[in-house]
């Protein structure tokens, strides 16, 4: 028989999505699954963006420009420079979804079995781009006790070595909610020059931020222009997922210049996303605000409702729409098929997302889940009640 390839077998299974026919079971049994495992917002996506969709008069559906229309990427810069961060359309590459961002950045500066180090938990598809161009994660933990801040410098210096290409970071953070502080940037700003390294930032939850603070990106950081990679995406700035829209940004040209090659190699990013993203960037500031005020408001009833379970730990997100839960089981994974199995209550049960997928050190995280507080305040209640009778039942029949 055809034999699979060793890259093929060490690609990981998504602990978002692999339960997912342990959920549609239930649902054909009759059972409502509260979802609580994937950042799917409920937020509707802005009309203006759906309406030059709709408004279109297209005729013949060509080829868009392999990075992206100028108009578009001359748009984003206008984004950008609201945010104080100046770059121009020659800065960069529009990709189809963040993730595709991120597999040109990691392509264009890393060779098989070059480093990455990436401070854990992270978000769990950096393993499967990784393994797919045979880079090696080098995780650095960070701890639910520090709400999951940057380890040390010193710490992250220990794990260099000549095989390091990059430090990625996520900020805020998937799946802590983490927000890097503008010291935390500038301490690993000076480390990547330190050594000649690149700095990736995933910034796509950029505008979700809590309690005041603000969000300081890698690409206003002066001095850092060659060893800044910033990845970007509408899916959830716009609850656009399904446009499938991202970029890859960087002052330095010769970055910019690689991924183009690996963008012409897939030809181009979809026009009709494109056109919906482009009038999204006329999305109104109230928009954002309203969206933020809710998110802020569905995180603190969770929190809450959270600590009045016993044995529960939780970290209190300051950005992005998740947050790491500390369970008192032992295996997380085994929990969250038992609810889709085994348990509900009045006819409903909770999914969530076991916690080890997002850690790449064997044995971390396994007692711990990842909940989206994308849903609204009252199914947050309501899953987190059933949460909490799950787990007196888990403990009391395992």
């Amino acid at each position: 028989m055809p034999r699979i390839s060793n890259k093929g077998r060490q690609m990981p299974a998504s602990p978002i999505r692999k339960l997912v026919p342990y959920a549609e079971d239930a649902k054909k049994r009759g059972i409502h699954v509260i979802h609580l495992n994937i950042g799917q917002p409920d937020i509707k996506t802005p009309k203006i963006a759906l309406d030059a969709v709709r408004n279109h008069n297209i005729e013949v559906l060509e080829y868009s420009m392999t990075e992206g229309s100028e108009a578009y990427r001359e748009k984003i810069a206008q984004y950008y420079a609201k945010k104080d961060i100046h770059v121009t359309a020659k800065d960069i590459i529009v990709t189809t979804g963040g993730s595709e961002a991120l597999s040109f950045a990691m392509g264009s500066i890393m060779d098989a079995d070059d480093e990455i180090i990436i401070p854990e938990p992270f978000y769990a598809n950096y393993n499967g781009f990784a393994t797919a161009s045979g880079v090696k994660v080098v995780p650095i933990a960070s701890s639910i006790d520090t709400n999951f801040a940057l380890p040390p410098i010193a710490d992250f210096e220990k794990l260099i070595t000549p095989k390091t290409k990059a430090i990625l970071i996520c900020n805020p953070g998937n799946p802590t909610g983490y927000l890097y502080r503008k010291e935390e940037i500038q301490q690993l700003a000076a480390l990547v020059k330190k050594h000649d390294l690149f700095l990736i930032s995933d910034e796509v939850y950029r505008e979700f931020t809590y309690d005041g603070q603000q969000h300081y990106s890698i690409l206003q950081e002066e001095g850092l222009e060659a060893n800044a990679i910033v990845v970007d995406s509408v899916s959830k700035r716009y609850s656009m997922c399904g446009a499938r829209i991202g970029c890859l940004v960087s002052k330095n040209m010769d970055v910019i210049g690689t991924a183009m090659k690996f963008a012409q190699a897939r030809l181009s990013p979809p026009t009709f996303a494109q056109i919906a993203s482009e009038a999204a960037l006329e999305t109104p500031q109230s928009y954002f605000d309203d969206v933020i005020e809710e998110y802020a408001a569905r995180r603190d009833t969770l929190i809450a409702e959270l600590k009045k379970l016993d044995g529960v730990k939780v970290a209190v997100p300051k950005g992005a729409f998740y947050c790491v839960v500390e369970l008192p089981i032992e295996d997380a994974d085994d929990f969250a098929q038992w609810l889709l199995e085994d348990f509900e209550i009045d006819g409903n049960t909770v999914m969530v997302a076991p916690a080890a997928g997002f850690y790449s050190t064997p044995g971390l995280g396994k007692n711990q889940i990842r909940i989206a507080y994308v849903l609204e305040k009252s199914q947050l209640v309501k899953a987190v009640h059933i949460l909490g009778k799950a787990l007196i039942q888990y403990n009391s029949t395992t």
